[in-house]
């Protein structure tokens, strides 16, 4: 297991028990682990499709994240980000946060960086100033509308699953919505296809027209 990868498990275990109960071992380990990392930066986003494509994006733009002191860590749901950011304040970690949300989700962050003060934020732009970046429903929809339906389509040709999503497409609940709608749906049905194609979605990217919250999340690294 490499480093970061450790830092980031670590930094799970610990915000899972410190809402009710002190963590000592996992808040050591982890201060360990990012003075080991250099770390200066934990990138907070909502699941592990965001990391997917945050850590994807950075590849392909030749950057290697770790190096550059920063984290991406999933917080396994929006209502989780005020307990990570406890963490990463003067009394936690003592590094800056930055991430991703959903535009539906905005207020837990907005509440969650005001409360451990990290900043107070009143609109989106507000809120890209403290590093957090809003998208517009959800970071699968940034990248339908960023490659298109047809796009989309031939990258899930590709991954040999056009088939199987033209069946899904035939389903009852399916046939009379509209295909960006059908191609976000198929993308939730199994587990692991949703990480899977954020990160196949994200390699298929145009790099001069990327969604504006990746983009902006990986200048603001």
């Amino acid at each position: 297991m490499d480093t970061a990868t450790h830092f980031r498990q670590t930094v799970i275990a610990w915000a899972a028990g410190a809402e009710n109960t002190p963590a000592p071992a996992e808040a050591r380990a982890a201060r360990e682990l990012a003075a080991g990392l250099g770390l200066h930066t934990v990138v907070l986003v909502e699941g592990v499709s965001d990391r997917a494509a945050v850590e994807a994006l950075a590849e392909r733009q030749e950057r290697d994240l770790t190096a550059e002191g920063a984290v991406v860590v999933p917080l396994g749901g929006a209502t989780s980000i005020t307990r990570f950011l406890r963490l990463l304040g003067p009394d936690g970690l003592g590094v800056r946060p930055a991430g991703l949300c959903d535009a539906a989700e905005q207020r837990f962050f907005l509440q969650g960086l005001e409360r451990t003060g990290f900043g107070t934020a009143r609109t989106p732009e507000d809120l890209e100033a403290l590093g957090f970046f809003t998208c517009h429903a959800d970071l699968e929809d940034e990248l339908i509308r960023a490659l298109g339906t047809d796009g989309v389509q031939r990258v899930i040709d590709d991954q040999g699953d056009l088939r199987t999503f033209r069946l899904f497409q035939r389903q009852p609940a399916q046939r009379e919505r509209p295909v960006e709608a059908q191609l976000r749906r198929f993308m939730g049905t199994i587990g692991g296809r949703k990480e899977h194609y954020a990160r196949a979605l994200t390699e298929a990217l145009d790099l001069g027209r990327l969604p504006r919250p990746l983009d902006g999340l990986l200048a603001h690294l």
